[in-house]
């Protein structure tokens, strides 16, 4: 992707309106969310920078005029980070490689019995899990890649009963945990195939956000014990650059931890 920073621009700044930063609307406009000549006047900035920028022919705007566009553009904490990563971005590593998970890793997961974890790549792929993990996602067509389940898989809105939160997170996720390299083969790929099968996901990776996985609580309901809320954190693996290892947790005495001990019973 050749310019990064002004489709980011030009996306957020259709997502916010002028009320949103303390703008009179004013008569019919053309455009949804501000115009060019609004973000340049709350940045600060003139209105032929600001275009230059949208348009790629300026791509390395100073950390001042960052933070000035992410204030007009009413950017939360994660994605202003993102968007100085883009205007100063670091040397890419190339990962050629298949990702691979380190048997420490695995064998600690494995002693977890009554813990689900499982361990995502990039593309946020399961890379490996536990038993319970690996049965929390079982019984579905793409139960080891977690945005194509969401978008791909048939019985995706029945497993999520809140599947709208979980795909814009899912999809936020996804672009967080791809970082800058946006022309890395296997992101092409999934973008690729999910841009031209799901309308929805399509509609999500146009906003641009971007926010990465840390914790949440969230709702399944699976085929053979039901309903489930469990909370999980997600983890960096310092020795694996990109991959995250994601811990689900149940209420201790709720009905979802009897859920989750009911599952265990099953795949034991």
């Amino acid at each position: 992707m050749d310019n990064v920073i002004g489709a980011f621009l030009r996306a957020r700044r259709e997502l916010v309106r002028p009320e949103d930063v303390d703008l009179v609307p004013g008569g019919r406009r053309r455009v949804n969310g501000l115009r060019r000549e609004e973000v340049a006047t709350l940045a600060g900035v003139s209105s032929d920078y600001y275009v230059r920028l949208e348009q790629g022919r300026e791509r390395h705007p100073s950390a001042q005029v960052v933070d000035a566009l992410a204030h007009a553009l009413a950017l939360d904490e994660e994605a202003t980070a993102y968007l100085h990563e883009l205007a100063r971005p670091r040397p890419r590593v190339r990962r050629r490689r298949r990702e691979q998970v380190s048997p420490a890793l695995t064998g600690m997961m494995a002693a977890w019995t009554a813990t689900p974890a499982v361990v995502l790549g990039r593309c946020l792929e399961v890379l490996a899990g536990n038993d319970l993990g690996t049965a929390l996602f079982a019984g579905h067509a793409h139960s080891d890649d977690l945005v194509r389940l969401v978008f791909l898989d048939p019985d995706a809105r029945d497993f999520y009963p809140d599947w709208e939160r979980v795909a814009v997170n899912t999809v936020a996720g996804l672009r967080a945990a791809a970082g800058l390299d946006q022309d890395d083969p296997r992101l092409i790929e999934t973008v690729g195939e999910l841009s031209v099968k799901s309308a929805d996901f399509r509609r999500l990776w146009a906003r641009h956000d971007v926010r990465q996985k840390t914790r949440e609580t969230k709702r399944f309901r699976h085929p053979l014990v039901g309903e489930l809320t469990l909370s999980y954190e997600a983890f960096t693996v310092n020795s694996a650059p990109g991959q995250q290892l994601v811990v689900y947790h149940a209420e201790p005495g709720s009905a979802s931890a009897e859920a989750l001990s009911l599952l265990g019973s099953l795949t034991a």
